[in-house]
């Protein structure tokens, strides 16, 4: 009987610990989608030629959607020729399968989007086509989809649906930017509609929305066309709106909360643009604007907040900054390194720049210290997906082209 007893317990521990791990979603831009990643024990750092490369993929086609990782598999999509195909591989590279889903953009910066949310034995993407598709993690069996530009009287943006889908509980949140039906809550089981949100009734905006919890209230917060929006994350009613434009109505960063203040980052020649903080009532129902630094321009390459600054680069210009995050003063800290993507591991920074170079960077208030660098060697067209670190290895997507580092110290 005692030997039961401690099989028992035993069992409900591998239980536990097998929930606890399928309980945190692999997402767009880290766990909170902040652009940070919560690793410790990574290189300071590189090699001269780069970290080792452990494995690498080519032949995903045309794509800038990053990988998702779960279930001891990577996921990652790319299009062959005008369908989407998401391919899934062991932690080895070894190739699992390859699924093809539904059409994806193939007009102008063609291929994949929005990067797999992985989320315990499921996957969830939405294709260039504005078609959220849920398939089955293990076998790439398509469980349901639902085309948003239909279903909720949406239509497409001239570069394609491009939002990474947030998950929220049962909830799939997406934006179809249909004038009634602006944002939806899908049930991430079926498929089914839980809720839907006029929001302020304008077209998508490339921007992947980010559930903020401010003291007891749950919002949905997104750009959409020319507007920062903020939605209830449980009914889906709208709060509150401030303008936010860019010419070609582009906002391809998602917001960053931090202390009851939200950061938006969009780059253009117009006034109301660049970086926006609009500070939160105490309830969250409504905002302030705090500042807004209409010279720091950031339009896909994302920010990053640590330590009460905010760090970026201006919108293909050779100039790095940190900003202030109280009173939106700048500085410029380099202007050594080409500006791209940046996201953040064990107190240094990843900066993966338009020229296909990745570099590893030690960022402070007025600090830029490369501390190595290398050239990405596979893939095609822009470098514009974004680098994820997960258990010690960095993914690197460029195009056609999957490499994944062991940058472990």
């Amino acid at each position: 009987m005692k030997k039961y007893f401690i099989f028992f317990f035993f069992g409900l521990f591998l239980l536990n610990a097998c929930s606890e791990s399928k309980d945190k979603p692999s997402q767009w831009r880290g766990p909170d989608r902040q652009g940070i990643f919560y690793e410790t024990g990574l290189l300071k750092t590189w090699p001269e030629n780069g970290p080792e490369l452990l494995w690498s993929f080519e032949g995903l086609g045309a794509g800038h959607s990053s990988v998702g990782i779960g279930n001891d598999r990577v996921f990652i999509n790319g299009m062959p020729d005008t369908l989407g195909v998401l391919y899934s591989f062991d932690l080895d590279g070894n190739l699992l399968w390859e699924k093809v889903y539904g059409e994806e953009w193939h007009e102008s910066y063609t291929g994949s989007r929005s990067t797999p949310l992985v989320v315990d034995d499921v996957v969830y993407l939405e294709s260039g086509m504005g078609v959220v598709y849920c398939l089955n993690a293990l076998s790439g069996e398509i469980i349901w989809e639902v085309d948003l530009p239909n279903k909720f009287d949406g239509q497409n943006i001239q570069w394609g649906m491009t939002e990474s889908l947030l998950i929220d509980g049962d909830q799939l949140i997406c934006t179809p930017g249909g004038e009634v039906n602006n944002m939806v809550a899908l049930n991430r089981h079926s498929g089914e509609t839980i809720w839907t949100s006029p929001g302020f009734k304008e077209q998508s905006a490339y921007c992947s929305p980010v559930l903020v919890v401010h003291n007891n209230t749950r919002l949905v917060v997104t750009m959409t066309s020319t507007s920062v929006i903020g939605i209830d994350a449980d009914t889906g009613e709208f709060y509150w709106r401030e303008e936010q434009l860019q010419g070609n109505l582009i906002h391809a960063n998602s917001p960053v909360y931090s202390d009851g203040v939200i950061y938006f980052s969009s780059s253009s020649a117009k006034q109301n643009c660049g970086l926006l903080a609009l500070k939160l009532s105490e309830d969250g129902k409504s905002v302030s604007q705090l500042w807004r630094n209409e010279n720091f321009r950031n339009l896909m390459g994302g920010i990053v907040i640590k330590d009460g600054f905010i760090y970026g680069g201006k919108y293909r210009k050779k100039e790095w900054y940190s900003i202030n995050k109280n009173s939106g003063e700048e500085t410029l800290i380099s202007e050594e390194f080409d500006t791209g993507v940046i996201v953040s591991a064990d107190s240094l920074f990843y900066c993966y720049n338009e020229k296909g170079q990745v570099a590893l960077v030690d960022i402070g208030p007025n600090k830029f210290e490369i501390k190595s660098s290398f050239d990405v060697p596979l893939g095609t067209d822009q470098h514009w997906a974004h680098p994820v670190i997960h258990n010690k290895r960095m993914y690197i997507r460029h195009g056609n082209a999957l490499m994944v580092y062991n940058i472990s110290r």
